[in-house]
C-alpha cells in the first residue's frame, strides 16, 4: 500500500513537472507561426503522454528473463527524460522567481509613485533574460538526456584500474603478488555474451596470482547464470579464485512462492560457484601460501552498515583462528561494513575488498575530482580509502543493474599489486 502511494506521488510530480516545462518552452514559440506552435504541442504531448502511459503499464508487461533488458532500457529512457526535465525546470524556476520579484518590486515602486521596469536584452538587439534562461534550461536538460543515452553504450566498456598497496607487515614472499578483484557481475542484466567474454579475456591477460570476487553474481535468481557459467568458469589463477555472496544473491528482492523455494535458489547459486571452480567463502578464513610464507584470506556473507539491507554474515565467526596470519585480506560485499565493524573492532584486518555501490553507474571522475550521487548515501563508494594502517578498496562493479548503462563511472576490473 505504501509503495503504491509513493509510486502515484512520483507519477504526480512527473506530470506536474511536465506541464510546467511544457508552458515554459511554449513561451519561446509566441512569435512563431501557428503551424510551428501546433507541431511543438503535438510532439511534446505525444512524447510526454506516451512516457506516463508506458510507466503506468510497464509493471504489467511480462518480458522473459532473457529479454529483461528491454524493460530496463525503456524505464531508463523514461527516467532520463524525467530528470532532464527536472534539470531544465530549475532554470525555468529561476526565471519565474526573478520575474516574480521584479513584479512585486514594480508594484511597490508604483505605489510609491515611481516606475520600475526591465530593460530586456531584446531592446538592445539581443535576447531577453527570460529567453536566455529558457534556452539554458533546454540545453542543460538536453545535455543530461544525451548523456544518459550515450551511457547505454558503456555497460561493457571494462576499465582496468591498477593500484599498488604497500603494507609493512606483508611477508617478503608476497612482494609483487598480483590480485584481480571483480565485483557485482549481475548476470541477469547481461544481453551480450561476447562482450562479457571480452571482459574475462582482459582479466586473464593480467596473469593474476589470485582472483577475488566480492559478491552479487546475480540480480535475483540462480537461473540468470545459465548462459554465463561457462564464461566465468574460464577464470583461473595459480592461487585460485575465491568468492563471497552479495545482497542480491539471497533473492531478497523477488517474491517467492515459499521460503523453501528461496532457499533452494540460494543453494543452487552456491553450487554454481563450485561448478566454476570458485571457492565460495561463508564466514570463514583460509591460508594463502607462497614461498614458505602465509597470509590469511577472510570471506564473509553480506554484512551491511545500512538499515535497509539484510545482514547474513558473521565476522566474529570468520575471524576465528585468523590471529595466526601476519597479514590478512577480508572480502566483504558492502563497504559500509568497514566503518560499522572492521576498523572499529578488527585492527588486524589489513586490506578489505568490497563492491556493492557500482558508483551508482553515474558520476564524474577526472584527475583530482570525482563525484556521484551515491556519495550522499555511502561514505566509501569507489576506489581506495585508508584509516590508520587499514585499507579499503571499493570496486565499481563488473556488471550493471537498473539503468543498463554507465555514465562517467565505468565497469571495473581492479588489479592490485601488494608491495
Amino acid at each position: 500500500m505504501r509503495n503504491s502511494l509513493i509510486w502515484w506521488i512520483i507519477l504526480g510530480i512527473m506530470i506536474l513537472a511536465d506541464v510546467y516545462v511544457f508552458f515554459a518552452i511554449k513561451s519561446l514559440f509566441h512569435e512563431s507561426s501557428q503551424r510551428s506552435r501546433t507541431i511543438f504541442t503535438i510532439s511534446y504531448l505525444t512524447v510526454s503522454v506516451s512516457a506516463v502511459v508506458i510507466l503506468i503499464l510497464l509493471p504489467y508487461f511480462n518480458f522473459p528473463q532473457k529479454t529483461n533488458l528491454i524493460r530496463s532500457t525503456i524505464f531508463a529512457l523514461i527516467a532520463a527524460l524525467f530528470f532532464a526535465k527536472i534539470l531544465a525546470l530549475l532554470f525555468f524556476l529561476v526565471d519565474d522567481l526573478r520575474r516574480g520579484v521584479q513584479w512585486i518590486a514594480g508594484k511597490l515602486f508604483s505605489m510609491a509613485g515611481s516606475e520600475v521596469g526591465e530593460l530586456s536584452g531584446a531592446e538592445n538587439g539581443g535576447i531577453s533574460r527570460s529567453t536566455f534562461l529558457t534556452w539554458m534550461g533546454i540545453v542543460a536538460g538536453g545535455g543530461l538526456f544525451g548523456t544518459f543515452i550515450n551511457g547505454l553504450g558503456n555497460k561493457y566498456n571494462y576499465q582496468i584500474k591498477r593500484i599498488k598497496l604497500a603494507f609493512d607487515n606483508l611477508p617478503p614472499a608476497f612482494k609483487g603478488f598480483k590480485i584481480v578483484q571483480i565485483s557485482d557481475i549481475h548476470s541477469g542484466s547481461f544481453s551480450n555474451k561476447a562482450a562479457v567474454n571480452r571482459g574475462v579475456d582482459k582479466i586473464l591477460n593480467e596473469n593474476p596470482d589470485l582472483i577475488l570476487f566480492t559478491g552479487d553474481l546475480v540480480n535475483n535468481q540462480s537461473d540468470e547464470m545459465e548462459n554465463y557459467t561457462d564464461v566465468f568458469a574460464r577464470l583461473q589463477a595459480p592461487f585460485g579464485v575465491f568468492s563471497i555472496l552479495g545482497n542480491h544473491d539471497y533473492g531478497d528482492y523477488l517474491h517467492w512462492n515459499s521460503p523453501e523455494a528461496k532457499q533452494a535458489n540460494l543453494e543452487k547459486l552456491k553450487s554454481i560457484h563450485a561448478q566454476m571452480n570458485w571457492r565460495l567463502m561463508l564466514d570463514e578464513n583460509l591460508p594463502i601460501e607462497k614461498g614458505g610464507s602465509t597470509i590469511g584470506l577472510i570471506g564473509v556473507q553480506n554484512i551491511s552498515g545500512k538499515s535497509g539491507f539484510h545482514t547474513y554474515g558473521n565476522l566474529k565467526k570468520a575471524m576465528e583462528g585468523a590471529e595466526k596470519y601476519p597479514f590478512t585480506i577480508l572480502m566483504s560485499h558492502d563497504p559500509s561494513h568497514w566503518d560499522k565493524e572492521v576498523i572499529t573492532n578488527y585492527a588486524q584486518i589489513d586490506l578489505t575488498l568490497s563492491g556493492h555501490t557500482h558508483g551508482m553507474q553515474f558520476g564524474v571522475e577526472v584527475p583530482g575530482f570525482r563525484w556521484s550521487p551515491v556519495q550522499y548515501v555511502y561514505k566509501r563508494w569507489a576506489g581506495l580509502y585508508i584509516v590508520k594502517n587499514q585499507k579499503l578498496y571499493v570496486n565499481r562493479g563488473y556488471g550493471f543493474i537498473g539503468y543498463p548503462g554507465r555514465v562517467g563511472i565505468l565497469p571495473e576490473i581492479t588489479v592490485i599489486e601488494l608491495t
